[in-house]
């Protein structure tokens, strides 16, 4: 009767229960409204986008006003026509003008316009990333919870099997039809057991708690994979194609991409500090002098206009001649940083080829691991079975008994920790193509009970 009841205990711990809480869209909806580091990419995409404005300031007109006031103390008599008759006084100057300066050619400011669209849309293929990144992040941590209630469960049931056949070897042995070698053996299996659950309920809350950093809420109950999981070959069935796919569309190698545009122009707007620039202006003012009792001047505040308003009009041109050697720094500094920025391309675009790859064979294995797992399982079982009745026939000791449950128990861990992986390294070669999007996410939300 306790084998029956050790051999339905284990049998339990096969069968993922239905529920009905939250589901996987349900966790990512709130990630996407909570998610921190979702937020923090989204802030500095639009931190950088404002560089585009900045340097596009620089070549729209540039207006300023001014005003001032300078007073001189005494005179001299040479200044008799400023003080009536030389008398001492003081000598006070207003000013007012209005500038509107643009630029009419300034290759170093079209250069650094340039860069800073690339690096705007750099940025914004960083953040696609990252969002791209958000939909694996919570589903990795939402499996990582379903597998740990799937270990626990296995674990609770191994316990439970434990403690049966050392209630069983206690039993016998006090009857006298066992060896006390049987007690002994039973209870390190069954203590064991015990650290293993404890151990795995301490894992779930950690990883729950993982879950709810991403989401920014406390995790209920949680949708549970089915037990029919499609064991499809990926669509391409071709490693090449999924690589081909990922040069094009990954976000993470378009913006290492774009980072290389941006150095080249930042080469140009360097180089372009030899270039000579041309800026004109037109400057709109007036400038007024008199005597501190309020009488106007003759003298210079006449040369100015007296007060009255006048239009100045002038072009620049700007030749760089020598600035200490600053400039040709500036040209090596920037085209090293463009070489940085192309060895980082080529690493990007390598690694995300490998990536690609392995999550391809990953995949691939995936299935193969999970149709073996449950013939595992089904094995296990069947040979515990068998184990148990040699036992009860004399034909096997009890040792082989407390093994063959121990097997059965790590083949179904293994089993379920296959099953959760596929569906993830689903989702990552999808992230490596650069295809991931919520469709996805519908499609693994699909597979939930």
């Amino acid at each position: 009767m306790r084998l029956k009841l050790l051999t339905l205990a284990l049998s339990m711990a096969a069968v993922s229960l239905p529920s009905h809480g939250e589901d996987l869209l349900d966790a990512y909806r709130q990630a996407r409204a909570n998610d921190p580091v979702l937020a923090q990419a989204d802030a500095t995409n639009r931190a950088v986008y404002e560089g585009v404005p900045q340097a596009r300031a620089l070549l729209l007109p540039q207006i300023n006003g001014s005003l001032g006031l300078t007073q001189e103390s005494g005179s001299s008599s040479s200044d008799s026509s400023l003080t009536d008759g030389g008398s001492s006084g003081h000598i006070r100057t207003r000013s007012m003008s209005v500038e509107l300066d643009q630029t009419i050619l300034n290759l170093a400011d079209i250069a650094n316009l340039q860069a800073a669209h690339s690096t705007a849309d750099s940025q914004q293929q960083t953040y696609e990333a990252a969002a791209q990144d958000l939909f694996v992040r919570v589903t990795t941590a939402y499996f990582t919870i379903l597998n740990d209630q799937e270990q626990l469960k296995f674990a609770k049931a191994n316990e439970d099997a434990y403690r049966l056949t050392y209630d069983q070897a206690e039993q016998q042995y006090k009857v006298g039809i066992a060896a006390i070698t049987n007690v002994y053996q039973a209870k390190s299996y069954y203590e064991a057991a015990k650290a293993t659950t404890i151990s795995t309920e301490n894992t779930l809350q950690n990883d729950r708690q993982a879950l709810s950093v991403i989401t920014g809420k406390p995790v209920g109950e949680l949708k549970t994979l089915r037990e029919d999981l499609p064991l499809d070959l990926p669509v391409p069935a071709d490693s090449q194609a999924w690589v081909d796919s990922a040069i094009k569309n990954n976000p993470t190698l378009l913006a290492s991409q774009l980072s290389v545009d941006a150095a080249e122009h930042s080469v140009n707007a360097a180089r372009a500090g030899h270039l000579p620039t041309i800026t004109a202006s037109l400057v709109h003012g007036k400038s007024s002098t008199w005597l501190e009792n309020g009488s106007y001047a003759n003298g210079n505040g006449a040369a100015l206009g007296n007060g009255r308003w006048g239009n100045t009009i002038g072009v620049t041109l700007s030749v760089p001649i020598f600035a200490g050697g600053a400039t040709q720094s500036k040209v090596r500094q920037s085209i090293d940083q463009r070489d940085e920025a192309r060895d980082s391309l080529e690493l990007t675009r390598r690694q995300t080829v490998q990536n690609t790859i392995n999550d391809y064979n990953a995949v691939i294995a995936g299935i193969s691991e999970v149709k073996s797992g449950k013939a595992a399982v089904d094995s296990a079982q069947e040979a515990l079975d068998a184990t148990k009745a040699g036992f009860q026939v004399g034909t096997q000791i009890f040792l082989n008994v407390l093994t063959a449950i121990q097997t059965l128990t790590q083949d179904q861990s293994t089993y379920a920790t296959a099953r959760h992986q596929l569906v993830l390294n689903r989702l990552l070669l999808r992230q490596s193509a650069g295809t991931i999007d919520y469709k996805d996410m519908e499609y693994v939300n699909s597979l939930l009970q």
